[in-house]
């Protein structure tokens, strides 16, 4: 049996490609949503760059975790489904409507999820009545929850979790919860051999996208790039000076146990 992304232990899904860990979080006036790039069949990295965070519509998107194959064709089968409904209404589908539906097409997969392709997903979106951002997080069967603040879903999950609960705070402004994002997937592919950090020698970053008033946006690489290396030194500066000190205390504890020798 295969571990898919989400923790499930799955019987027919073989080494197919499992997507990991996405984040969502509320900022001050919409709300971000972002995944990393990696996708693994058991011990091997099947693809260094996938897109697991795509836009439903013009103010809504979803990341996917669990079986990848699964979870594109679930996003793409959903994205159509709200373009034909605007083209026939004339008008949008309500936020909850959006979360309804995507809760209807992962009930539709429940056969495959019980021989172990499991889809996790996460939904965002800007709620245009209430003036809001809202995240919504389902279970493997189609069950629907609304979360506040902030939500997690995938392998690193757990790890991510951790570093939002800390970090996170009310009325985070638009660039603080851009700059949180890389930070959260950074400490997750630290700890979670299924999720990806930044790379730097590829040029391959994190997947980030903002939704408020002004619609669906992704954040470019080249944003993203120099966050992310502003992190990693910060963080390697940290290391150095941790590795010099620990250095300094063996040396000491030497030259001591050495001069007590002596003496004795």
């Amino acid at each position: 049996m295969v571990a898919m992304a989400d923790g499930y232990l799955g019987g027919d899904a073989g080494l197919a490609p499992e997507a990991t860990t996405i984040v969502a979080m509320v900022y001050e006036g919409g709300v971000l949503i972002a995944g990393d790039r990696q996708a693994t069949a058991g011990l091997r990295i099947a693809h260094r760059e996938m897109e697991k965070i795509l836009p439903a519509d013009a103010y809504s998107a979803l990341g996917i975790s669990g079986s990848a194959g699964i979870g594109i064709e679930i996003a793409r089968m959903f994205q159509l489904e709200l373009e034909h409904y605007e083209k026939i209404e004339g008008s949008l589908l309500s936020l909850d409507g959006k979360a309804n539906r995507l809760g209807a097409l992962l009930r539709r997969n429940l056969g495959m999820a019980m021989r172990g392709f499991v889809v996790i997903p996460l939904f965002v979106g800007f709620d245009l009545k209430r003036g809001i951002g809202r995240i919504f997080s389902f279970d493997g069967t189609g069950g629907r929850y609304e979360e506040h603040d902030y939500h997690q879903t995938g392998s690193g999950g757990v790890f991510a979790k951790g570093a939002l609960k800390k970090l996170w705070r009310p009325g985070m402004p638009k660039d603080d919860a851009v700059a949180l994002a890389v930070q959260v997937l950074i400490d997750a592919a630290d700890d979670d051999a299924g999720t990806s950090g930044p790379d730097q020698v590829r040029g391959i970053y994190p997947v980030v996208a903002t939704i408020d008033a002004a619609g669906y946006v992704r954040v470019p690489d080249e944003r993203l790039a120099g966050i992310a290396a502003g992190i990693i030194e910060s963080r390697t500066a940290f290391e150095k000076d941790a590795r010099a000190f620990r250095q300094f205390r063996l040396s000491e504890e030497a030259r001591i146990e050495q001069s007590e020798g002596f003496n004795s």
